[in-house]
């Protein structure tokens, strides 16, 4: 599989303007299935090596953003690919409609609460980005947030989305400068392909549960999301917080690529573990030698 880091196709790392349209939700392949679920799988155990490596050499973190439509398949690509990494090191937050005290904080308070250490993996199923996406689409739900000199939805205008632009911009440079290493998912999913998701859901049993007749009209406003999309993702794409706007429609051609994305963005850190300094070497000879003459 070509890396998808640097394909124009998937990755977006500079600013400018966003046509979804131009970029697909189906990749042309001849990839069986077995195939794909076999690249996933030796990614996810690449993945595991090197988060013990990430967590030894103690230098950054890892930041993964999942955003999407409803039904694209945000949950069961983050099991799918994380499910190998070791479970002390990787903390998983979703991201549900702000709660009182939350919204009485400023928008990104709960979201920078929710950054991982150094060492560690952090992934935010939904994210900041639904105060510019959701919000964008009912702006009725910024006045909730008691915003000095928002009293109206007309005063959440342009300049209004421009400034949580800035401010999410600024955000994500300082966590890239502290060293957290930030990939942005945006599972691209087809209309059509939802409506045949949210028909199965309906249709199996199994999987009602899964349904919500708030999905359906949401669904109403597709357009207005994508536009939303499309301004976050130009405002806010940069070379260290890129996007990564992920084929969908086929969930294993996803996950396939959202694995090798992770693996080959761990490698280009070079990560090692740290050599110790001469007083521990020493220490480590000394019980070396215990241990090997049976003494200890």
């Amino acid at each position: 599989m070509k890396s998808p880091l640097n394909d124009p196709r998937i990755a977006i790392t500079s600013r400018g303007t966003i046509r979804l349209k131009d970029h697909p939700t189906d990749l042309p392949s001849n990839t069986e299935k077995k195939e794909l679920k076999d690249q996933v799988e030796g990614d996810r155990e690449r993945i595991s090596e090197l988060q013990e490596l990430l967590y030894a050499s103690g230098k950054h973190s890892l930041l993964l953003i999942f955003q999407a439509m409803d039904a694209a398949g945000k949950d069961s690509c983050i099991r799918h690919v994380m499910s190998g990494v070791n479970p002390q090191g990787v903390r998983v937050w979703s991201f549900k409609a702000p709660s009182t005290l939350e919204r009485s904080h400023d928008f990104l308070w709960r979201h920078f609460q929710a950054t991982p250490e150094r060492g560690q993996i952090g992934i935010h199923n939904r994210s900041h980005y639904e105060e510019v996406l959701v919000t964008r689409v009912h702006p009725e739900f910024i006045l909730g947030q008691n915003i000095p000199g928002i009293t109206r939805t007309d005063h959440v205008d342009k300049e209004f989305w421009e400034r949580r632009f800035i401010a999410i911009r600024a955000w994500e440079e300082h966590l890239a400068n502290s060293g957290t290493v930030i990939m942005k998912f945006y599972l691209h999913m087809s209309k059509e392909e939802q409506r045949k998701r949210f028909l199965e859901r309906i249709d199996d049993p199994g999987k009602n549960w899964k349904f919500n007749a708030q999905d359906l009209a949401e669904r109403q406003h597709w357009d207005a999301y994508m536009d939303a999309y499309e301004h976050a993702i130009g405002a806010t794409a940069s070379p260290h917080a890129p996007w990564y706007l992920v084929p969908a429609d086929e969930q294993w051609e996803s996950r396939t690529i959202v694995a090798r994305l992770i693996r080959l963005r761990l490698e280009t850190l070079d990560l090692r573990s740290p050599a110790p300094d001469p007083d521990t070497l020493a220490t480590l000879l000394e019980c070396r030698e215990a241990l090997g003459s049976g003494k200890a």
